[in-house]
């Protein structure tokens, strides 16, 4: 089974890592890819850093990381990026693959707004996780629920952090830290 955890990851901070690393092993995945999203359709025009700083952000934080990945297909295309059209180009590529897609509870909240959503559940699991505050939506009987440590950091925190001069060491891995700092990201207030 191949998890796959999408986002904007902007920046990839611990709560994604946590989340990743106790999916990995509640589930027995053999790999877990991270699948940092172009532009997110709900997210239109709201990305701070560029996709490409995003996507190093990303590798650096799980260089050394047994049984992550970095799979980069919805930079590789043009935006936006919808679950199902990466869903589809993955099955293409991998046929006999099992795909896990993993889910915030927030994300999950929305899955009725999502594009082909009965399409989603078709070709992969769908695997929610709590999100601090937002309950695994009871409405969707097709979803599976893990139970993973809530960790409240936030991408909206770690920046809000940086453009203030404050320091975020412990809320994103160090090689992001040196990262943000090396390349001037986040440095606006939102």
């Amino acid at each position: 089974m191949i998890g796959l955890l999408g986002g904007s990851f902007d920046p990839v901070h611990h709560g994604h890592l946590l989340v990743a690393r106790v999916a990995y092993e509640a589930l027995g995945l053999e790999l877990l890819r991270f699948l940092p999203a172009r532009q997110q359709p709900f997210k239109q025009g709201r990305h701070r850093s560029s996709p490409e700083d995003r996507a190093e952000m990303l590798a650096l934080a799980i260089a050394s990381e047994r049984g992550f990945e970095l799979d980069r297909q919805e930079l590789d295309r043009p935006g936006p990026s919808y679950t199902v059209d990466t869903l589809r180009a993955l099955r293409s590529r991998e046929p006999d693959a099992e795909f896990v897609l993993l889910l915030g509870a927030d994300a999950a909240r929305d899955l009725s707004a999502w594009r082909e959503v009965d399409r989603i559940f078709e070709l992969a699991r769908v695997v929610v996780f709590a999100r601090a505050e937002i309950a695994v939506p009871e409405r969707q009987p097709a979803l599976q629920s893990i139970q993973v440590p809530t960790i409240d950091i936030s991408a909206t925190a770690v920046r809000r952090r940086v453009s203030r001069g404050q320091p975020i060491r412990y809320w994103v891995p160090d090689p992001v830290a040196e990262y943000i700092s090396r390349h001037r990201l986040y440095l606006d207030p939102e």
